[in-house]
């Protein structure tokens, strides 16, 4: 065989390779649930991050686990805003009444959450930030103003993370998407 019909060859082998992953990912949007949630900008010190957004997502978690953590915070009264109250392993997303929600799932579970004190009181979120891709026209919509708070839509998968689709700003109890084309 010729080296150009080798390397046409892996070219081709290459593409079908990328494009069944592209596929996979607009099947999975299209099929599985979406939902929009609060997220919050999260930098970790990665200087090598480009135009990618680290977004902390919002979950709800089981009643049970909310009301540990409160009483926890009730009992010792010396927590910082940021502090981590509870961390738990082996979740998965669903979505429920229109909301993100996080089931245990101890022996399935791949989604890994916690509870930390914000501004606004006790907030579940899951641990590993999310990437969203922003273009290099765009100035950095995750620079909020006060007033203004930061929602993502999102596709929850089978299995793994929430992904990212677009990101909007909620102010006055109103949703307003963002082009970031």
């Amino acid at each position: 065989m010729k080296p150009l019909y080798k390397g046409l060859t892996i070219a081709v082998v290459h593409l079908l390779i990328v494009s069944s992953l592209g596929a996979k990912l607009l099947i999975d949007r299209a099929a599985r649930p979406r939902v929009w949630v609060r997220a919050a900008s999260y930098d970790p010190d990665t200087p090598l991050r480009g135009r990618y957004a680290s977004l902390q997502i919002n979950v709800d978690i089981p009643p049970e686990k909310q009301a540990a953590c409160e009483k926890i915070l009730d009992q010792t009264k010396q927590h910082h805003v940021g502090e981590w109250i509870g961390n738990y392993p082996s979740g998965r997303l669903e979505v429920r009444e229109g909301k993100l929600v996080v089931i245990d799932d101890p022996c399935c579970g791949e989604i890994n959450y916690g509870s930390r004190l914000g501004p606004n009181g006790l907030q579940s979120v899951l641990s590993t930030p999310v990437a969203f891709y922003l273009p290099e026209h765009v100035p950095d919509p995750t620079i909020g103003k006060p007033g203004r708070e930061l929602w993502v839509e999102v596709t929850i998968p089978r299995k793994g993370p929430p992904r990212p689709i677009r990101l909007g700003y909620k102010e006055n109890g109103k949703l307003t998407p963002l082009d970031l084309r």
